[in-house]
């Protein structure tokens, strides 16, 4: 239940995070801002555990790197396609590429219900992408990026759900996002100069903001993957696209609707069934 409330709860920020994203009209502004609030807590983090143990460092290094791929994904497909497609489109993939890895290549088991509590959070998801209409040809480049981000999302998954058991999480944590964060904004400002910085000061503390939420919700996701089957918490961290959809219809006026009612209750039943293992 602890693992279950933790996961949850790290779904809630992530949304919250991504509605602070959202805010930032300049988006790779806004990716910059949030590489650099959570890039500079890593480096505080780093400076007080000091170095990983060596044999660590290629999980590290392969964390940064798929997420730096994760990133520039997200842009693409933000960039291509409509939001209420390719996000859940990208969530919703991931849960069940992580369920294949971790059952053919790492030899954990879930359960049946477990298994099965997996693939209808990942149907509900994917569901999300059809409530607008069937997709059509011309928003193929876009689907297919939202599909590649899915898969950089279950391979960083699995690499942290492995990396955790091999050396203390603030080591991980503070490593990972030191790299990552601030090779984010150093590129953006290579590209564009100090422009990213020149927002409207709510914009600039949204971005700043949603790294620092961003780190809460990723640590106790990696808290989780220490106690639990990565499956499940594949699956219950993307359970984020159905709390984004209640905040949007809360803060940002969009509407929710049936179908989103639909989708949403599916999923609860996917969280129910893994919970009652």
């Amino acid at each position: 239940m602890a693992v279950l409330i933790a996961v949850l709860g790290a779904a809630v920020l992530h949304a919250v995070w991504n509605a602070m994203a959202h805010g930032v009209p300049d988006r790779l502004a806004g990716f910059a801002l949030l590489g650099l609030s959570s890039g500079l807590c890593g480096l505080v983090a780093v400076s007080v555990t000091g170095l990983p143990p060596a044999n660590t460092w290629p999980y590290i290094v392969a964390s940064v790197l798929i997420h730096l791929a994760y990133y520039g994904g997200l842009l693409a497909s933000y960039q291509l396609g409509q939001f209420s497609q390719v996000y859940p489109l990208a969530r919703g993939t991931s849960p069940w590429v992580v369920a294949v890895i971790a059952i053919v290549v790492l030899h954990q088991q879930p359960v049946p219900l477990e298994l099965a509590g997996v693939l209808l959070i990942s149907v509900g998801l994917i569901a999300l992408v059809f409530i607008g209409g069937r997709p059509s040809r011309r928003q193929s480049p876009a689907l297919l990026a939202a599909f590649g981000t899915g898969l950089t999302i279950a391979a960083y998954t699995v690499v942290d759900g492995v990396a955790v058991h091999k050396l203390p999480l603030a080591t991980y944590m503070g490593w990972v996002f030191m790299l990552q964060g601030l090779i984010v904004p150093l590129a953006v400002f290579c590209w564009r100069g100090t422009g990213f910085l020149t927002q409207e000061r709510r914009h600039v503390y949204a971005g700043l903001g949603g790294g620092l939420v961003s780190m809460v919700a990723y640590g106790l996701v990696l808290w989780a993957q220490q106690r639990g089957t990565l499956a499940s918490i594949a699956a219950l961290r993307e359970t984020s696209i159905i709390f984004g959809a209640i905040i949007g219809a809360l803060f940002f006026g969009e509407r929710f609707g049936p179908k989103r009612a639909i989708a949403a209750a599916v999923v609860v039943a996917g969280i129910v069934l893994i919970s009652t293992q």
